[in-house]
């Protein structure tokens, strides 16, 4: 088997998912075979897996900075929340079912053979494997039947690193009451700890890495600074959303409804990075901008209800006066099937209403279908005659009058609809955004000039500069048993 290290964080959005991605470029610059690993992951930020099927957007993330294909493997259960208390489950990259929360606890248990399984192959042939855990092992309440963090870690036998964010505030209590609360055989696999998202002068915190020693006996493995590089790696889930009200003071703005259930909103990403252009995100309670030039609906993990809520909150009317001053609007995945007339679902697959008038403003209808569609795709814009390349992941067939002028060719076929004014546009291709030549006739046609930077390039630039920040800041002689 592989050397494996698995870090855990004492609450949830401590920076994991940055720190293994960062860990997996510097083992890769080693020269090591290192992939990545996530025993559980819930995300409504999904991506398709080099292998076929669905894993967490952070794990695709982590396999590019480890320099390695992506495998179902590298993530084998995916929660994708749909309501408040419910999720799908897709297991090894399939959909294995819905449950709630309840239901899932009794549940896990069956999945644990799944997890193993997938680490297993994740390890063959690897030198590293980096793993992440959930949430935080602290959570003792969850602990019978966990797959996430202990129950992972004591079953594979995978040491544990502790990640306390010190930026929130009362890190020196998080990991000394982590401590306290683990149970015997859970605290003997930590053999330490990493302070992250430090501001200012390390030495500051010197008398709290010797308290934390004093009451715990595990040792620092450093204490990483702000990584000012993560602000340009994909996102991984709604969390992040709270930050990002506002992105950029440009030329052009941009207006985005955050619904409940938004999903794959790092399509976003590539637009948030450019200078000349004002990323909105507006909230329950907020009027879409009037003086939005486009409005992006992004994908939703319940199309249905998350139509209800965006009438709740008035924003129908507002994008029907922003269409009438002559605005733009563009349709992603599940935005695209509430552009449409109407959205049928004859089986309640996403579990309420079997049909819910759209918005009115593409001449199409969709129907749900259980059958999934899952797959990374080569495409063609046929607005501006650019390559594009994404990935497609959605229940639904959409048909209509407005079908007849397709937004794209994908995979040799036609995808999506325009209007006839070429105002409003729907797709079900994810990460059109990222396509550089798309986006920069995209903004051309909103009067922005200029060159456009490589978003995918800076991405890999953002990776290496947070290896480097890793290698600098953390200690030498653990980094040369992980990666030497």
């Amino acid at each position: 088997m592989a050397r494996a290290i698995m870090l855990q964080g004492t609450g949830s959005d401590v920076g994991k998912t940055v720190l293994v991605a960062g860990l997996c470029r510097l083992a890769a610059n080693a020269g090591l075979t290192v992939r990545p690993f996530k025993p559980q992951n819930m995300s409504n930020n999904a991506a398709v897996a080099d292998d076929g099927g669905e894993i967490g957007r952070a794990q695709w993330l982590q396999s590019l900075a480890a320099r390695t294909p992506s495998s179902v493997h590298m993530n084998p259960v995916l929660l994708k929340p749909q309501s408040e208390s419910g999720s799908q489950i897709i297991v090894q990259g399939r959909v294995f079912g819905q449950a709630k929360g309840r239901d899932y606890q009794r549940l896990k248990p069956q999945l644990l053979g799944a997890v193993l399984d997938s680490f297993e192959k994740v390890s063959a042939g690897a030198d590293l494997v980096v793993v992440e855990g959930a949430g935080s092992p602290a959570e003792i309440n969850l602990r019978a039947g966990d797959i996430a963090n202990m129950g992972f870690a004591t079953k594979a036998r995978v040491p544990v690193v502790l990640v306390g964010d010190i930026d929130r505030g009362g890190v020196i209590a998080s990991l000394v009451g982590t401590h306290a609360i683990l149970g015997e055989a859970d605290r003997a696999m930590i053999s330490g700890y990493i302070i992250n998202k430090f501001r200012g002068d390390v030495s500051l915190f010197d008398d709290g890495i010797r308290a934390i020693e004093r009451f715990t006996g595990w040792p620092c493995f450093g204490v990483v600074p702000w990584l000012s590089g993560a602000a340009r790696l994909p996102a991984e889930d709604s969390v992040v959303l709270e930050r990002l009200a506002r992105a950029g003071t440009g030329a052009l703005k941009i207006a985005v409804p955050v619904l409940p259930r938004i999903a794959n909103f790092d399509d976003l990403d590539p637009l948030r990075a450019e200078a000349d252009v004002e990323l909105a995100f507006v909230r329950a309670g907020e009027r879409l901008p009037a003086d939005a030039g486009l409005v992006i609906l992004p994908g939703s993990k319940s199309t249905i209800s998350d139509l209800a809520d965006l009438r709740a909150q008035g924003w129908d009317r507002d994008l029907q006066m922003h269409v009438r001053r002559g605005g733009r609007v563009i349709g992603i995945c599940g935005g695209y099937q509430m552009l449409g007339r109407t959205v049928h679902d004859p089986l309640a697959l996403e579990g309420g209403a079997l049909e819910t008038p759209g918005l009115g403003l593409l001449d199409v209808e969709t129907e749900m279908a259980p059958e999934k569609t899952v797959r990374n795709s080569e495409a063609r814009s046929t607005e501006y005659d650019a390559p594009l390349a994404g990935y497609q992941i959605h229940l639904g067939i959409t048909r209509g009058p407005d079908c007849i002028r397709p937004s794209a060719i994908v995979d040799g076929a036609p995808d999506g609809a325009l209007s006839a004014d070429g105002r409003i546009m729907g797709t079900y291709l994810h990460g059109l955004f990222g396509s550089d030549a798309y986006r920069a006739r995209l903004l051309e046609s909103f009067g922005l000039s200029g060159e456009r930077g490589n978003y995918r390039q800076g991405v890999e630039q953002a990776l290496d500069e947070i290896a480097c920040e890793l290698q600098r800041s953390l200690d030498p002689r653990w980094l040369a048993e992980l990666v030497g």
